[in-house]
């Protein structure tokens, strides 16, 4: 499989070159089991940023995951929140959005759970993401921090 070589938060990596459509390739970055590249990208995520300038990180299922729980422990916060792919029993007020993925290809659904909205109603909130490719999934995590009444006070990605 061809690949991608490219220098990620001081390491290298070689991304495998994956098709999406006849005449759209991209490089698949996938931070899933990388976990000293998880470390660095969540690192150097976090020297761009004020320490309080934020209260709750806010990303989806599912390759953002570790990402996130890792910049939460670095920078000492014990909590984030997550939009969920599916409505699980445990969720309570579920709000929904729905968008378009080039990955997965097709619709795809994003869940909030209620409790989370209400802890992020009046709060600032980051949205992270791993890549941005059209922006889409990034789009829906905006609509649903809007929805819980959440204040919007940056968006980051690894890459676009």
């Amino acid at each position: 499989m061809p690949v991608y070589p490219m220098d990620i938060a001081g390491l290298h990596r070689e991304l495998p070159i994956c098709k999406v459509t006849d005449d759209l390739y991209i490089g698949a970055f996938i931070c899933f089991g990388d976990a000293e590249l998880t470390v660095a990208c969540a690192r150097d995520m976090l020297a761009m940023l004020e320490a309080d300038s934020y209260d709750y990180l806010f990303t989806a299922e599912a390759k953002s995951i570790p990402l996130i729980h890792e910049m939460a422990r670095q920078s000492g916060r014990n909590e984030y929140l997550l939009a969920r792919k599916a409505a699980k029993a445990y969720m309570d007020g579920v709000f929904s959005v729905k968008y378009e993925s080039i990955t997965t290809k097709g619709t795809q659904e994003l869940f909030m759970d209620g409790s989370d909205a209400k802890k992020m109603a009046g709060k600032r909130v980051l949205i992270l993401d791993d890549v941005i490719s059209t922006g889409e999934s990034l789009a829906a995590m905006e609509h649903l921090v809007k929805e819980a009444g959440g204040v919007i006070v940056g968006k980051m990605a690894v890459l676009a």
